[in-house]
């Protein structure tokens, strides 16, 4: 089993992200920490952990920070960044401090899920040791490769589903299925889909618009990023 430490600074989320490790095979929660210094108690206390899952937004530290205290004390657990952070600067330091992966809330089981499998796959590569050619070293590069979100539905486009949700992300207030076609080009009833599917993810909230007369508008806003 890989054994995970879930943290995040908010006790509802990291139960929420615990019950999404524990369902994918091959992985246990090893405990939960709620902060900086929780989270290097943890790693050294613990019996093991292989993973840390870490949230950027700590109320005594950054994420970014802890990973450099771990490096520090020589501590060298793998790290996946689950947060709302999304400024290209912290997503490039995070890389360049050595998180393998980087996951931006607000997501969906299936984008975590994802993450892990690919984690995974990583480690399964690896254990093998010795030297490598380069075809070895290709799919030790590409098991980090997974798509970011692999439950979309059979006839959906990750194209369009990008389109529409960075769409989503640049309004100041929530856009009607007829606002996104006319930014994106894409076709009302294809807006529509997506923004039902992304409503019906969690990454999209609805809200509606009554009018004088007749049915209420649907309009979507990006979710509130926890």
């Amino acid at each position: 089993m890989i054994e995970v430490l879930v943290v995040d600074d908010d006790t509802r989320v990291a139960r929420v992200n615990a019950a999404y490790v524990e369902k994918v095979p091959g992985f246990h929660v090893a405990g939960e920490a709620h902060s900086a210094e929780e989270a290097l108690r943890g790693v050294e206390r613990l019996p093991r952990v292989d993973l840390i899952l870490l949230d950027h937004y700590l109320p005594d530290r950054t994420g970014l920070e802890v990973v450099q205290e771990l490096r520090r004390r020589g501590l060298q657990t793998d790290v996946i960044m689950v947060t709302a952070a999304r400024d290209v600067l912290t997503v490039q330091a995070a890389m360049r401090q050595g998180a393998l992966q980087y996951l931006v809330k607000p997501f969906a089981f299936a984008g975590l899920r994802a993450k892990l499998a690919a984690y995974a796959e990583l480690r399964r590569t690896l254990e093998g040791g010795g030297e490598a050619e380069q075809a070895e070293v290709d799919r030790i590069f590409g098991a980090l490769s997974a798509p970011s979100d692999p439950g979309l539905p059979k006839g959906h486009s990750p194209t369009t589903a990008e389109l529409v949700r960075r769409c989503l992300l640049r309004s100041d207030g929530p856009l009607s299925a007829q606002e996104i076609a006319e930014r994106t080009g894409v076709s009302r009833q294809t807006a529509q889909r997506y923004l039902k599917l992304l409503e019906r993810t969690g990454r999209a909230t609805l809200t509606l618009k009554y009018g004088d007369a007749g049915r209420p508008e649907h309009r979507y806003a990006w979710a509130t990023r926890t």
